[in-house]
């Protein structure tokens, strides 16, 4: 999504306009042609020698400092622009946007853009939290301006508050997903990811679970998203949930088929990437149970539980559905097997036995197997780079069809 696009980034007069520079080096690393405009302001936090130095262009900051221009520079970067970007975007910057104002070369060119914007508020919690300030950015969004919400931490004045600018990291992966939303190959899309192993529970303190830790699944919903889609990720485990993406929890089978069977008949793609447990107590106790006083040990009574991707791949219309085959041992027997019963237009399988690969690691190697085709091994990567490998061929897949 960055490759290749010309941002301007624009620096307004805020304390965190240190973190810009990182920023500017993830997006040009990344692909992306950057130039930086800055009001004085934000000079007397960062100088504008530092951006022009990154990005190999000069910097806008005076509005007339052009006499010997044949084009009129603020108006000429607005009209270059794929994106424009203010961060930290100050109350004051905030109120000139919302308002129409143009005082300066930075908010002139702001107010001369047609391409879309992204703004990341930062200042002090008091202000951010200022009727005006909030009013200004409703009328912002309203506009169809992309705001990112201000974190949560320490403040330069030296206590906690909302007003933080988020990591460069963090604003980067906005972007990413916001430019992902408007050109990416699945927008329109409705995709559910589903992540981590379901836990059945024996009584209010204990449950029967597994080993999976739920990675995969979501690194396929951050390759969803960047890929533009509209992304759900119902999920049994706590992981940090990419930007845009919609997070349903869960915990048991049965919680999981019911949020999958309210979404199936409105979804295009759906990634079953949880370790869903085959069985689950017959009937759990209503209070922590106790030793036997004998020793006797314990006998618990369980039951099979509904196979969901099976259920749903029976009833499936337009739906693709991807599975996944988490195995021990004769791995493509048993995936072939599963490829057929659970009805899948695709099947990932894995060794969870496989040292390094297995549940809980950070990198996968997986096969994929497709009905009537070769199966496909896919070599050792981190989780996220097969994830966006997976999303690459099924997207090619459903434009053949």
């Amino acid at each position: 999504m960055i490759a290749g696009k010309k941002i301007v980034l624009v620096v307004t007069g805020g304390i965190a306009a240190y973190k810009v520079i990182t920023l500017a080096r993830l997006l040009g690393k990344a692909g992306a042609d950057v130039r930086v405009a800055m009001t004085s302001v934000a000079t007397e936090f960062v100088t504008p020698k530092t951006f022009s130095v990154l990005t190999k262009h000069e910097v806008l900051v005076d509005l007339f400092d052009e006499p010997n221009q044949a084009d009129i520079k603020h108006i000429e970067w607005a009209d270059w622009a794929d994106l424009i970007v203010v961060a930290p975007a100050t109350a004051n910057f905030i109120g000139k946007m919302a308002q129409g104002v143009a005082d300066d070369a930075a908010s002139s060119m702001v107010m001369a853009r047609h391409s879309p914007i992204v703004i990341a508020p930062a200042m002090n919690s008091n202000m951010y939290q200022n009727e005006a300030v909030q009013r200004n950015l409703k009328l912002l969004a309203a506009d169809g301006v992309k705001i990112i919400a201000p974190a949560t931490g320490q403040l330069a004045e030296g206590y906690a508050g909302t007003g933080r600018l988020p990591e460069p990291e963090k604003l980067f992966d906005e972007i990413t997903m916001f430019l992902a939303q408007r050109t990416g190959r699945l927008v329109g899309k409705r995709v559910v990811v589903t992540a981590g192993g379901t836990q059945e529970a024996i009584d209010p303190v204990r449950y029967i679970g597994n080993h999976s830790s739920g990675k995969m699944g979501y690194a396929l919903a951050q390759a969803a998203a960047e890929a533009g889609a509209q992304v759900e990720l119902i999920s049994t485990v706590d992981l940090p949930v990419p930007p845009t993406v919609k997070l349903i929890p869960v915990q048991s089978a049965s919680e999981m088929f019911k949020a999958l069977d309210e979404r199936f008949e409105m979804l295009d793609i759906l990634f079953m990437a949880a370790a869903v447990a085959d069985y689950r107590i017959a009937k759990p106790a209503d209070q922590k149970l106790k030793k036997h006083a004998d020793h006797t040990g314990l006998t618990l009574e369980l039951v099979e539980n509904p196979d969901i991707l099976a259920t749903l791949g029976a009833k499936k219309t337009h739906q693709y559905l991807v599975g996944f085959a988490a195995e021990t041992e004769h791995l493509m027997e048993h995936a072939n097997a599963k490829l057929t019963k659970k009805h899948v237009d695709l099947l990932i399988a894995n060794n969870v036995a496989t040292p390094g690969v297995g549940f809980g690691s950070d990198q996968n190697e997986v096969t994929l197997l497709w009905p009537e085709s070769e199966p496909e091994k896919l070599p050792v990567a981190d989780k996220l780079t097969l994830a966006r490998t997976v999303m690459d061929k099924v997207i090619t897949q459903l434009k053949e069809q």
